[in-house]
């Protein structure tokens, strides 16, 4: 019985010491794929894709990526195509790799820009949330900002410049969040801190003129009069419109009492 079980053994091991054929690569010696079968695949591919049934353009997207030849025109499109697929399934960083393959392989291709848009939005999207690690939030806002350095005035581009804006604006609201807890706990140094970032990193953002209110407050808490005077300028000048200015700035008065 021993011996029986040390032959199983033997057997066993020696058929998992032979090496694995690597189904990702076509073997030596295969025939090639005629240009017809390429063609029919590829229109099967695009059908597939127009039509939303993502798994059967996922499969033949990636028959098409092994058997078209390397200098095939259209691998932009097959790894933009691709990079929807994955993206659509919620594979997001394996839709950025995709995506950046257009983008930094075939930077001159028409797809090239709209490739990186959708780059930055997958990692947008892995970014749900802004009081989440902003990891992906920011490489999603480096790589609109580099989408609007590479292909200006592209509609990609354009588009690319309201997300950076969006972006932003979250970003903007994650430090005024933060500055407006360390006031309420009276933490009024750790508090001006972060609300000066927002002011002076996101002067644009939506929350920049409620921030810089809320900068005013934490100033007056330590009595930082110039500091108070300073900013209330500021707001008035670039915020006039600014909510409850008057009440946290109210105008100086001259020697004879009168605004």
């Amino acid at each position: 019985m021993r011996k029986v079980l040390w032959c199983l053994l033997a057997v066993a091991t020696l058929a998992c010491s032979k090496k694995q054929p690597n189904l990702s690569v076509l073997p030596p010696g295969a025939p090639a794929v005629s240009a017809a079968s390429i063609d029919s695949q590829w229109a099967k591919a695009e059908l597939a894709f127009r039509r939303g049934w993502w798994h059967e353009a996922q499969v033949t997207l990636e028959r098409l990526n092994l058997e078209m030849k390397p200098a095939d025109p259209r691998f932009p499109r097959l790894h933009f195509m691709m990079g929807e697929v994955l993206a659509v399934q919620g594979s997001e960083l394996q839709a950025v790799r995709e995506f950046r393959r257009v983008s930094d392989e075939t930077p001159s291709d028409p797809l090239a820009p709209q490739a990186l848009l959708r780059a930055g939005d997958a990692y947008a999207k892995l970014w749900r949330k802004p009081q989440l690690d902003p990891t992906y939030g920011q490489t999603a806002l480096s790589t609109f900002q580099e989408l609007v350095s590479r292909y200006p005035g592209t509609r990609a581009a354009q588009q690319g410049q309201v997300r950076l804006n969006e972006l932003q604006d979250d970003f903007a609201y994650k430090g005024y969040r933060t500055g407006l807890y360390y006031y309420r706990i009276k933490a009024y140094d750790s508090s001006i801190l972060y609300l000066r970032d927002v002011v002076a990193t996101y002067p644009r953002a939506t929350i920049a003129p409620a921030a810089l209110v809320q900068l005013v407050k934490a100033y007056q808490a330590l009595d930082y009069e110039e500091d108070v005077k300073e900013t209330c300028g500021y707001i008035r000048r670039f915020h006039s419109g600014t909510h409850d200015i008057n009440k946290v700035c109210p105008v100086p008065r001259d020697s004879t009492g009168k605004s």
